[in-house]
């Protein structure tokens, strides 16, 4: 017999799928109604490689799962952000040193291939004016990237799977669907589904020691952002665009990643592991943890009523 956590959790899942659907039927109306414009202008087609095309793509897998998570806030009594995303910590210190740890972690994991004679910079590869749009454009839209991955998967249903099965056992399940979704992506492998699989532990471990998702928001935009734009190789098998320098990589695919990129290569799980340390030796403390742990004493009692 399903317990009250897993209800809420299947009740959830449920609340995901109706709101895509109901998002899915409101885009097919939008488009019959706009279909004279669009057919006097053109088709407009947006790629997923462009800012726009992943805003759209990232702005839904983030609108959803939160729309879900508010209604089941209301359901039981508690708010948004105790989901992961208080508003209270938006934008502040944890997140901006998420991002510098990110962009320096992906930097670290190419400086280990360039020093193998595997990655060199060729110069720039985006000019003028086109420099700041195309900064800012990215750095938007992987802010988004991470708000949407990081609650989609590690927001609500890592804070109720937790009160069940424990957060380790919680977070390794979510973790492997994290690595799951990324399999569909051109190019991807096995080794690319792993370093995937090893983020998202990675960001649970970010989760488990500050309270909250946002800084593995900012390590998940900083190190997306650097990788796609600033130093412009593949992500997760996807190519860069509008990619501020050129580069080229040169070597076995241990070391390169091959069409994956760099999220393939052995630097990146070595990467990873010392960014583990570091974070464990600066932030000692599990606060979501004592969190949790207060909640399951709550729903406890609330099931022993029940």
């Amino acid at each position: 017999m399903a317990s009250a956590r897993e209800w809420r959790a299947l009740i959830f899942l449920a609340l995901v799928a109706a709101v895509t659907v109901g998002i899915g039927l409101l885009f097919r109306i939008f488009r019959f109604a706009t279909r004279g414009f669009a057919a006097a202008q053109g088709d407009i087609h947006v790629s997923g490689l462009t800012p726009l095309g992943l805003s759209i793509t990232e702005g839904a897998l983030f609108v959803i799962p939160s729309i879900a998570a508010l209604i089941m806030a209301r359901i039981e009594g508690r708010t948004y952000g105790q989901y992961g995303l208080p508003a209270r910590f938006a934008f502040r210190k944890h997140f901006w040193i998420g991002i510098l740890a990110g962009f320096l972690s992906i930097s670290g994991c190419l400086f280990g291939i360039f020093a193998l004679h595997g990655f060199h910079l060729t110069g720039l590869a985006i000019h003028g004016g086109t420099i700041v749009s195309a900064t800012a454009a990215w750095g938007a839209t992987f802010i988004l990237v991470g708000l949407a991955e990081e609650f989609a998967f590690r927001g609500y249903l890592q804070y109720t799977l937790t009160t069940g099965m424990g957060f380790w056992p919680a977070a390794i399940l979510l973790s492997a669907l994290f690595g799951l979704a990324h399999a569909g992506n051109p190019g991807e492998s096995k080794a690319g589904l792993l370093s995937v699989v090893l983020f998202g532990l990675l960001f649970c471990l970010f989760l488990l020691r500050t309270g909250n998702l946002w800084w593995a928001v900012g390590f998940h935009a900083g190190w997306d952002w650097g990788q796609t734009f600033f130093y412009g190789v593949a992500d997760s098998g996807i190519p860069p665009y509008h990619n501020l320098f050129g580069s080229v990589f040169n070597g076995p695919r241990w070391l390169t990643g091959g069409t994956v990129g760099p999220e393939a290569s052995v630097f990146t799980p070595i990467v990873l592991v010392i960014v583990a340390i570091l974070f464990t030796r600066v932030y000692g403390e599990n606060h979501y943890e004592a969190r949790i742990a207060d909640l399951g004493r709550q729903t406890s009692a609330e099931e022993v009523r029940s």
